[in-house]
């Protein structure tokens, strides 16, 4: 009973954190979840709570939807997503962690102490960039990294980055959710774990959303930042 306890508790807080920055919830839950099951059921559970955080926040945000800044990423992310999950499977999990975790730490202190760089990238980019988190996502269900940074990178508002964000995330999310099911990562047990975290998730995501209505744009970049860094330790701390 205690286990369930600690799950729902922390399906709400992923929900709070998605709803308030759109993004984080699974790399912030991820660590918390593995110490209650094993990383191979951990991983596709969390996959389900991303799909379902995500498909709430595009919902809110239905207005800043434009799937022309979304399909690049999706095209990219196709052939990434085959080849982490292989990784999944037969790879160790802590290297990419620790690389994951450095580039964030890196990249969110610039941003902090540096004002970040907001630009509009070439057109292959996000192909690139979309193919980076395929791999990642079906290798330790942390796609967001590479498309967070994208995002925040362009001259968008806080909204359009965010919808985009979660655009990806269903999508991919899904494709990734596909590609566990064919290699028989989902039992019983992930969706059970689903069901009964499915309350605690969208309310955490509703509670996380009434905050960031309350957020300018700078905040918002503000406190992206600050949660980056503090993903950032906690992967490169998980890696090591």
């Amino acid at each position: 009973m205690e286990v369930y306890i600690a799950i729902c508790a922390i399906a709400f807080v992923a929900g709070f954190i998605q709803g308030l920055t759109g993004f984080g919830s699974v790399l912030l839950s991820l660590p918390l979840i593995a110490l209650f099951l094993d990383f191979k059921t951990a991983v596709p559970f969390m996959t389900v709570c991303g799909i379902v955080l995500s498909l709430i926040l595009i919902i809110q945000l239905r207005s800043a939807w434009e799937w022309k800044k979304i399909y690049p990423l999706l095209i990219g992310a196709i052939p990434g997503i085959p080849i982490g999950t292989y990784m999944l499977k037969t790879l160790e999990a802590e290297p990419m962690y620790i690389f994951l975790g450095s580039v964030l730490i890196a990249y969110s202190l610039f941003g902090i102490f540096f004002k970040g760089i907001v630009k509009e990238l070439k057109k292959g980019w996000p192909y690139l960039i979309g193919f980076l988190a395929g791999c990642l996502g079906g290798s330790v269900a942390a796609s967001g990294p590479p498309v967070i940074i994208y995002t925040f990178l362009q001259p968008w508002d806080k909204d359009k980055i965010k919808v985009t964000l979660q655009g990806f995330f269903v999508i991919s999310g899904l494709l990734t959710l596909s590609y566990f099911i064919y290699h028989e990562l989902v039992g019983m047990q992930v969706l059970t774990l689903s069901g009964l975290a499915l309350p605690f998730i969208t309310a955490g995501t509703l509670a996380g959303s009434f905050f960031y209505g309350k957020l300018n744009e700078a905040s918002y970049r503000k406190l992206m930042y600050y949660t980056l860094a503090v993903l950032g330790v906690m992967m490169f701390a998980q890696g090591i």
